[in-house]
């Protein structure tokens, strides 16, 4: 699998993550370590596409 597609798969179930941790944050529930694995996986896949499109 390229590794244009790894990144893009990572920021798009970051960006889900992110946005289910953000909810379940605000609203009661253990949305936290959620919201950091959403922004970690966000970040990991924004950064893999910035360096692919380099080369």
């Amino acid at each position: 699998m390229p590794e244009r597609r790894i990144s893009a798969a990572l920021a798009a179930g970051g960006a889900v993550l992110t946005a289910a941790g953000a909810a379940m944050y605000v609203l009661p529930g253990p949305g936290f370590p959620v919201l950091v694995v959403g922004l970690a996986a966000l970040t990991t896949g924004l950064v893999m596409a910035a360096a692919g499109h380099r080369r």
